[in-house]
Formats: structure tokens, C-alpha cells, sequence
């Protein structure tokens, strides 16, 4: 009984050891391999590559403001009447006197009528008085009373006459309307809207720029406006209005541009990017703004060394960025023109470390950047 059971125990040992043998040996060879891929080199990481440029720069001055017409106005009734006839489509391109609205008039039409008439008969009795006056055949009195009837017709016929027009509602200037406002057969009260009006060309621009831009800026000058809904394109203009002061709880003042807007792109209410150019160009050295990177403790970018054996390193370098403009930024300090940086992959670099270039991929800086 015995016997038997050290022979089982012997046999269970044998089998754990066994196990235990295969465990270790697979771990063994799983460590081997582990240590045999990391054994290889690892090849460099690619990075994009740009060359630092130097370019021609228009100083400028950079702001935010809003488009405005030059005149808009909310076109409105001085009388009240009910609407007989609409001239106008929403949208449409109108001149200064063109007829908008058609208020009912035929009530003032009859009362002029009768105004014309009493105007005739005080005309009559005035030029009878004028005739018998030097006969002395009326009095020099009965002759005022019947010069002051006259002329007291003649105003009252040209204050109907007013009246009427003022139901002719017509444009004030050249412009554009909006959405109309107004029905056939609808009562208007005095003040209330028809349709907007606004004269879209030339149109204006206004921003803001803080108090130390003062000297910078003057009539004249060049501007370059960029709005959200045409992001490929620029307008041109010009400064043509300088507010006298600055505004005191924000310390900035005002600058109004004009900007030709024949093809009517830009409307009044949109957002406004705007650069005042200086006239004359000055010389800057600039990379791709996907080379920097900015940090808290400095911006920095890596420049690519090419050592005595061909190969490429990086080296992290602190620069001086300035403005910056299309997908570029000014370096103040840092670059030197013709050296080359690291345009795309800097998350993956640490200073000293190997690189490859492929540039087969074209990178829109301007976008990257955005």
C-alpha cells in the first residue's frame, strides 16, 4: 500500500517538473526573440523638410472689424395709407427716384382737384383787384385781402401736392434692397419697414486698432480685407477715415477703409480680417509656421544637420518668431537663409536624433496651419 502510493507521489512530481521545464523553456525562447528584435536598428523617422527663405515683406497691421454700406437705410412711410401697388422685387438693384411703393391716393387726388379750383377763383379776383386797383375801383385793402387768398390757395394746392408724393415711396440713393416687407392691399402706419436699402459700391470697412498703432496708420494707406465667405480672396482698398479719439476704456481707436465692391461680394454685417500695408517692402527671413513649435518656456524649431558621413540629425534650436502671414512666420532671430528645418514630424524628434526626408507629399503650409 505504501509502495503504491510513493510511486503515485513520484509520478505526480515527474509530471509538475516536466510542466514546469516546458513553462520555462517557452519563456526562454519568447525572451531570446524579444531580445534579438530589439538587437536591430531602428530606422530613422521621416520628416518633412523646409528650406528657411528669405522673402520681400509689406509691413502691416493686422485687425478685425465689420463691412458697413456706405448709405443703408430701412425704407419707411411718412403717412399712413394702404399699399395699391408694389415696384420693387427683393434683391433688386435700384437708382435714386426709382418708385418702390404705391400708397392709395385718390382720396388727396380729389381734395387737390378742389384746391385748384379754389386757387383759380382767388387768381381770378386777385388779377380783377390787381387791374382796378391803379382806377382806384377797389380799395388797397380789399386789393391784400384778395392778393393773400391767392397766395394762401397757391400754398395749400402745394401742400396737397406734398402729401400725395409723400405716398409715392421712392429710393433715396442707388443701392440694393433686401426682402421685402410689404402686400398688396396692406395698411401702413408711419414707421413701418418696407424693405432695406443699402448701397453696396464702393462699400466701407470698419475696425479697431490699440492706441500705440496711432502713428501707423493714415489716409492712404493700402488696406488688404479677407472675409470667412470668399476665404481665397482678397479685396483691396484704402484707409480713407481716422477717428479724432481714442476710445478711453478700451484705449483704441477707429479707421474706416473703402473697398471697391463692384461684383457685390461683400455685404454689410460680415466679418472683417484687415491688414494696413506700409508702402515700402522691407526684407525678412521666414519658414513654413508648421516648423515652430511654440512652447511656454520658448518657441524652438529642429534644423537638420548633415554630418561627414552623409547622414541627417537634428538639432533643436530657440527662435524668435514674428508675424506671420500665408502660412509663414517672420524669424527675428535664430535662422539664417538657406539652412533647412524640420516642417512636418516634430512630435516625434528629440534633439541629436537621425532622420530621413521625404518631401514626396506637398504640404499646404497655409492649411496645415490653420
Amino acid at each position: 500500500m505504501k509502495k503504491r502510493l510513493v510511486v503515485r507521489l513520484f509520478i505526480v512530481v515527474v509530471v509538475l517538473a516536466a510542466a514546469g521545464g516546458g513553462i520555462a523553456y517557452w519563456k526562454y525562447v519568447q525572451i531570446q526573440q524579444t531580445m534579438a528584435r530589439m538587437s536591430q536598428p531602428t530606422p530613422p523617422p521621416t520628416v518633412s523638410a523646409a528650406e528657411v527663405e528669405q522673402t520681400q515683406w509689406l509691413p502691416r497691421v493686422s485687425a478685425v472689424g465689420s463691412v458697413i454700406a456706405i448709405n443703408g437705410v430701412d425704407v419707411t412711410t411718412e403717412v399712413a395709407g394702404i399699399v395699391s401697388e408694389i415696384a420693387f422685387e427683393s434683391g433688386q438693384a435700384v437708382e435714386a427716384g426709382d418708385l418702390l411703393v404705391q400708397l392709395e391716393d385718390s382720396v388727396d387726388q380729389a381734395a387737390l382737384e378742389g384746391l385748384v379750383a379754389d386757387r383759380k377763383l382767388a387768381q381770378v379776383e386777385f388779377e380783377r383787384s390787381e387791374n382796378l386797383l391803379p382806377r382806384r375801383a377797389v380799395s388797397q385793402s380789399q386789393f391784400d385781402e384778395a392778393k393773400a387768398r391767392y397766395e394762401s390757395a397757391q400754398a395749400r394746392v402745394a401742400e396737397q401736392r406734398a402729401r400725395i408724393q409723400k405716398k409715392s415711396i421712392e429710393a433715396p440713393f442707388d443701392g440694393v434692397l433686401g426682402l421685402k416687407r410689404v402686400d398688396l392691399g396692406e395698411y401702413l402706419s408711419p414707421g413701418n419697414l418696407i424693405v432695406e436699402l443699402q448701397m453696396l459700391d464702393p462699400i466701407h470697412v470698419e475696425f479697431t486698432l490699440p492706441e500705440r498703432r496711432y502713428d501707423q496708420v493714415s489716409t492712404g494707406q493700402p488696406v488688404e480685407v479677407r472675409v470667412a465667405a470668399f476665404k481665397d480672396r482678397v479685396f483691396e482698398g484704402e484707409v480713407t477715415a481716422i477717428d479724432t479719439s481714442v476710445n478711453a476704456p478700451t484705449r483704441s481707436f477707429t479707421v474706416r477703409a473703402t473697398v471697391p465692391n463692384a461684383e457685390r461680394r461683400l455685404r454689410p454685417g460680415m466679418f472683417a480680417e484687415v491688414a494696413v500695408l506700409e508702402r515700402q517692402a522691407r526684407t525678412v527671413v521666414t519658414v513654413p509656421r508648421t516648423a515652430i513649435s511654440y512652447n511656454t518656456y520658448g518657441d524652438f524649431v529642429y534644423r537638420i544637420n548633415e554630418g561627414d558621413d552623409e547622414k541627417l540629425t537634428v538639432q533643436r534650436v530657440p527662435v524668435q518668431a514674428g508675424g506671420t502671414r500665408e502660412g509663414h512666420v517672420e524669424i527675428l532671430e535664430g535662422l539664417e537663409p538657406g539652412e533647412r528645418v524640420v516642417s512636418a514630424g516634430l512630435v516625434k524628434l528629440r534633439n541629436g536624433q537621425p532622420v530621413q526626408i521625404d518631401n514626396s507629399t506637398e504640404l499646404d503650409h497655409d492649411k496645415a496651419a490653420q
